[in-house]
């Protein structure tokens, strides 16, 4: 993992950048949740997003919003973090020229802003959104959503209310050629104390089945191969392994 600065609209935003081996990785961009409730880069559940996409081969960037850490700038709860997303996501496209797809994930605010910058870029092919306010934030940008993706919530979580977020889901799941899936967390609550595996897990075989589905595949007849059998066993290894061992390193204190 590398420790990046690069130029916003506001001045230097800091991330924190881990490069994959192959030059046409898919590329993942991670958002934190409310700056001026202790969201940081460094949250547990932002570490735990970006460790998810590290392990399966992503090139992923997660950076601290402008007046966060040592970046640069004051908090405008919306628009100067949208900018700052946008920045931030240019930039992982500059270093990753050959990469396949794009993904935008989220938690909280970051969930707010994440979605944001989906309506904005035709080029991010999914998204993960993790108790994304909708109890607190208008969402009827989201009109029509421009691609599926994943969205989860804690059943217990007393910031952000469960129904709020199952409506949201409902609304979008009625329109056209979008599929959003939704995982509610059994005893969950906003910071997913305990739960931070869960949720390594649930995003993690989401991100394998949607990679799954957009890469083309001859058809075939009979048995499945023992090789296409094996792999799918080595994922689930390497989500249940690794989701243990991501909790270890680089966390912070944050609050939300």
């Amino acid at each position: 993992m590398t420790e990046v600065l690069f130029n916003g609209y506001a001045g230097r935003l800091e991330g924190r950048y881990h490069q994959s081996d192959n030059p046409s990785a898919p590329i993942a961009l991670i958002l934190h949740p409310h700056p001026q409730y202790g969201g940081t880069m460094n949250n547990k559940v932002v570490y735990t997003l970006f460790s998810c996409f590290q392990n399966l081969g992503f090139s992923v960037l997660r950076f601290n919003f402008r007046s966060v850490g040592r970046s640069q700038g004051e908090f405008e709860d919306g628009p100067g973090e949208l900018s700052d997303a946008t920045v931030a996501l240019n930039w992982l496209q500059s270093v990753n020229p050959e990469a396949r797809q794009c993904w935008i994930a989220g938690y909280s605010f970051g969930a707010w802003i994440g979605l944001q910058l989906l309506m904005r870029r035709p080029d991010i092919n999914n998204f993960i959104a993790v108790s994304p306010p909708a109890n607190e934030k208008d969402f009827s940008f989201l009109a029509p959503c421009p691609t599926s993706g994943l969205i989860t919530q804690g059943c217990i979580d007393e910031i952000v209310t469960p129904a709020s977020v199952t409506s949201l889901v409902k609304r979008l799941n009625t329109q056209r050629n979008v599929s959003v899936d939704y995982a509610m967390i059994e005893d969950a609550d906003h910071m997913y104390n305990n739960h931070l595996t869960d949720l390594y897990k649930v995003v993690g075989h989401y991100i394998i089945d949607a990679m799954k589905k957009r890469t083309p595949t001859k058809k075939r007849r009979g048995r499945r191969k023992k090789s296409e059998m094996m792999e799918e066993q080595d994922e689930t290894l390497l989500l249940e392994n690794d989701s243990e061992d991501s909790m270890d390193d680089d966390f912070g204190d944050d609050e939300e």
